[in-house]
């Protein structure tokens, strides 16, 4: 299970201050220590797929400072297509959660397949811990797990809001989440390897990789340095290690770190 925690949260989510920052701060300190395993529970297990949901939520609840829509809901009102069939039911149904669960028709449908009494009870939608689980079976009901794995971050925004809206917002977050979890990927390997060298492979973006990108072409190798650990970088790995006795698995360690700095 990749630790992704309150401090992982907020490396993605922007800054705020005053009653922003202590809404946000309310949020994150609820979900922190059940973050990693609900996700883990859905699947959403792998850096890429945790990039993409991390993109998407972030966006949704405004950076985690909100787990209710902002407007008043009235705007749904007399919505067949969201089953508010009956007066009210478009502020009572409003959208909350990290995904915006919207219309009496999918917090009747989502309170019972997570056993909640969501349609009886709609405020308990933006309660943080609640509203993590409704956004992870939101995912997995849609199967965007297999969009985040084709990396096609297109299909992923519609699949969560039905159009591209906020597309390059949430472009932005799901950059800052794979850089962060490249951090978090390179440290947990090196300290199972017993290793003091940040190890880094296909995924992982920073500084680092441009340090990498950098011995690379020093050794040869046609690559542009854009701290994007991409397919061309681990090839251009994958060779350097064959060439110097080490296993060519594209991964950057102790070893490979080393032989680049010689």
């Amino acid at each position: 299970m990749i630790p992704v925690d309150g401090d992982f949260i907020l490396k993605i989510a922007p800054r705020f201050s005053g009653d922003k920052a202590e809404a946000q701060m309310r949020i994150v300190s609820d979900i922190s220590a059940i973050f990693a395993p609900t996700l883990a529970s859905y699947q959403i297990n792998t850096p890429l797929r945790i990039a993409h949901f991390m993109g998407q939520v972030t966006h949704e609840c405004a950076g985690f400072r909100t787990t209710e829509e902002f407007a008043s809901g009235a705007a749904y009102e007399g919505r067949a297509d969201l089953g508010n069939d009956q007066p009210g039911d478009g502020k009572r149904y409003k959208g909350r959660g990290l995904l915006q669960l919207t219309g009496r028709a999918n917090y009747r449908k989502y309170g019972k397949m997570l056993n909640l009494p969501l349609e009886d009870d709609p405020q308990i939608a933006a309660d943080p811990a609640i509203s993590l689980k409704i956004a992870c079976e939101y995912w997995k009901s849609r199967d965007i797990n297999a969009a985040a794995d084709m990396n096609d971050l297109i299909r992923v925004t519609k699949l969560v809001n039905g159009g591209r809206r906020g597309l390059e917002d949430r472009r932005k977050y799901f950059q800052k989440a794979k850089m962060a979890l490249a951090g978090i990927e390179g440290i947990r390997i090196a300290l199972e390897q017993g290793e003091q060298t940040v190890v880094l492979r296909r995924g992982s973006f920073g500084e680092k990789v441009g340090e990498l990108q950098s011995l690379l072409v020093a050794k040869g190798f046609v690559l542009s340095i854009d701290e994007d650990f991409g397919s061309a970088t681990e090839g251009a790995v994958s060779t350097f290690q064959k060439n110097n006795g080490i296993s060519p698995d594209g991964i950057v360690g102790n070893e490979t770190w080393k032989k680049l700095r010689a």
